[in-house]
């Protein structure tokens, strides 16, 4: 059996178990591409090593990299594809995580003002627009945004129907009074440009009326920080990202009831499910702590030692 094969299988089998298993089946095809034409068998330490070290270096990927062949080699073994995995035993840690960006309001502010001087180039600047309000203001994934129908987006009711989500569960994302204008006024825009207006046509489109790609959307977004001149300091490689945006969402949220004195234990639990998470685990992915979140996080300790010493 080739290395190609036997990825094919275990992908399957992922899929078959209920999972979507997107970029990890990404890294295995790159894999067996790598090690093409190698039957399964044949593929040694040393060419996993090349691949999970690629130019000889660590590098963010490394880590995911390392996790997606022990799920696929421990399946192997376990289906009598190979005798034993060529992994090396400990995880590769590369030298410097990933942190998301989270941008400050007036960021924001500036993100959404300097979209009107975006050059068109296949998505309109008012489409960028409305897909920056949407994902800041409602913590969507990026994918799930682009998916929306005109049916998804009820404005009687307030509230977006997210289908196909990363677990595979339907979702209904309630929205606010400002949103809601926001979109009333998008949907005007988009009958004016004579953008189909059927129950199954995308509520976001391209210029000719088509879905939006997450590519063409994120190069879009790319273009629009540099007018805005939003970039981070910390790290040239690892600029903002359109799904910073959800985690910008999840941070603010947090301090704004921080600052309102809410039980935190329980609107934790409504924001995890809000975010379409299946677990509060999955949440505290999102809840990067910056300086202002320590500061209200520091308040409220201040606030509980005073009343406990009382």
């Amino acid at each position: 059996m080739t290395i190609t094969q036997a990825v094919h299988r275990y992908v399957e089998n992922r899929r078959a178990l209920g999972m979507k298993f997107g970029s990890a089946a990404v890294i295995l095809k790159s894999f067996s591409k790598a090690c093409e034409p190698s039957p399964v068998e044949a593929v040694d330490s040393e060419r996993v090593r090349a691949f999970l070290f690629a130019g000889g270096t660590e590098t963010r990927n490394t880590g995911q990299k390392w996790v997606t062949l022990r799920g696929f080699y421990r399946f192997a073994v376990s289906r009598g594809m190979v005798a034993s995995s060529p992994l090396p035993t400990t995880i590769p840690r590369a030298t410097k995580l990933f942190q998301p960006y989270i941008y400050s309001r007036e960021e924001i502010r500036r993100l959404l003002e300097s979209s009107a001087n975006l050059p068109v180039k296949k998505l309109q600047p008012h489409t960028v627009r409305m897909l920056v309000l949407m994902l800041y203001g409602t913590g969507l994934r990026c994918s799930e945004a682009l998916r929306l129908r005109v049916r998804d987006v009820d404005l009687m009711e307030r509230v977006l129907h997210v289908h196909e989500t990363k677990f595979y569960k339907d979702r209904l994302v309630p929205i606010g009074s400002e949103l809601v204008s926001a979109l009333r006024d998008h949907a005007v825009i988009r009958r004016l440009l004579g953008h189909p207006e059927d129950a199954e046509a995308p509520f976001l489109t391209d210029d000719n009326g088509s879905s939006v790609s997450l590519q063409l959307a994120e190069q879009a977004f790319r273009r629009l920080c540099r007018i805005a001149h939003v970039r981070r300091e910390d790290h040239d490689r690892f600029q903002p990202r359109l799904h910073d945006l959800r985690h910008t969402f999840a941070v603010h949220r947090l301090i704004a009831w921080y600052e309102s004195g809410a039980d935190l234990d329980r609107m934790l639990h409504r924001l995890s499910t809000y975010l379409g998470h299946v677990d509060l685990k999955h949440t505290q992915h999102y809840l990067t702590m910056t300086p202002e979140l320590l500061q209200q996080a520091s308040r409220r300790f201040e606030q509980f030692a005073g009343e406990v010493a009382q």
